[in-house]
């Protein structure tokens, strides 16, 4: 497991499951206004007015969504927060509290869960978001992180998956691929340290896709850009899967079909560079990848002109008549019919 050296490690059996929870809790500060209760009573209150509520969770699983042989704790707690507020972007929302629940195993020390929670704490203060209560538990088969986010949104404001109508454009935010590529880095260097422990990697050449690896950010951005534009998006998806699943995804909810074209995909240079490296298409690494965190949404043609210009944004396809037709056109100008083959926890391993 990630260990800083530099940290104690004070078995939790020394304080108790009481005394743990409210060390994690307490440098936790209220931020938002609707937060009326937040941690400490037997459930939190909150108070929203001519809003909608969005409610969305997500569970992080040891060995099957992180490895705490490379994965800093700190980093891993920023990350489980991020994987749940861009839900609640993807619907064109704000994010406003969490719910934390953490089941560990008796390896795990104060000081280590201490600094999950201190990544929770950044993550909160980074976006504004109050942590309003959760649970904590004992585990036998490693960690597991589970968090309920919950936001809201002008009712006329909430952009779902299933608005897309033929002609809309399918634009993205960022680049993609990146996190992918952090990924494949990583594991090579475990890989490499099993051989040899005393190995020493220089990974600065891979900063950025490392960074989109260990510590993503969600685009809580993109709304505010979007409201400031006058556009609601015909529909919206975060991009968790990989570029090809949501694209699917969003064919499916919409009964409409999307063509993609492979020049139009942002793909950063470091990710270009790492793919050539690793022998691995670029387009591939977006289209399958996963974990961007970016957001995937269509748009009437006639909202074009007001994000043109945006360098947040990529036109990358439109939307046609056809049902289950989803197509890249490659930058040769071949036909490639799109696969759904990011990544799926549940899929067994060979």
């Amino acid at each position: 497991m990630f260990q800083d050296k530099n940290i104690p490690n004070t078995p939790i059996s020394d304080i108790g499951e009481f005394e743990l929870i409210k060390k994690i809790t307490q440098p936790f500060k209220i931020d938002q206004k609707n937060t009326i209760v937040g941690i400490g009573d037997d459930c939190s209150v909150l108070e929203f007015k001519n809003n909608q509520i969005l409610v969305s969770s997500d569970t992080l699983v040891e060995g099957v969504h992180f490895d705490l042989g490379y994965v800093p704790l700190k980093h891993l707690g920023y990350k489980s927060v991020m994987v749940n507020l861009s839900d609640i972007y993807a619907m064109n929302g704000v994010a406003s509290q969490i719910l934390v629940s953490i089941a560990i195993s008796n390896r795990f020390s104060i000081e280590s869960i201490q600094e999950i929670y201190n990544g929770i704490k950044t993550a909160c203060e980074n976006y504004k978001i109050d942590l309003i209560g959760g649970d904590t538990t004992s585990s036998t088969s490693g960690l597991i992180i589970s968090i309920t986010v919950i936001g809201h949104a002008k009712k006329n404001q909430i952009t779902l998956r299933n608005g897309a109508k033929p002609n809309d454009l399918l634009i993205v935010t960022g680049d993609l691929g990146a996190a992918y590529m952090g990924l494949q880095v990583l594991e090579r260097e475990k890989a490499v340290f099993k051989v040899n422990p005393q190995s020493q990697p220089d990974l600065s050449q891979y900063s950025y896709c490392i960074g989109r690896q260990l510590k993503p950010e969600a685009r809580k951005d993109i709304s505010s850009v979007l409201s400031d534009s006058k556009i609601i998006p015909t529909s919206m998806i975060d991009i968790s899967d990989g570029l090809s699943s949501e694209i699917i995804h969003l064919s499916n909810a919409s009964k409409v079909s999307f063509i993609l074209y492979e020049d139009k995909i942002p793909i950063d240079s470091e990710v270009i560079k790492t793919c050539e490296e690793f022998k691995i298409n670029s387009s591939i690494a977006a289209l399958n990848g996963g974990e961007d965190y970016e957001l995937l949404f269509t748009i009437n043609q006639k909202d074009f002109k007001k994000i043109k210009n945006n360098p947040s944004f990529s036109v990358i396809g439109h939307a046609t008549n056809d049902i289950n037709e989803n197509y890249m056109i490659s930058g040769l100008g071949e036909k490639i019919k799109l696969e759904a083959q990011g990544w799926n926890s549940t899929k067994k391993s060979n």
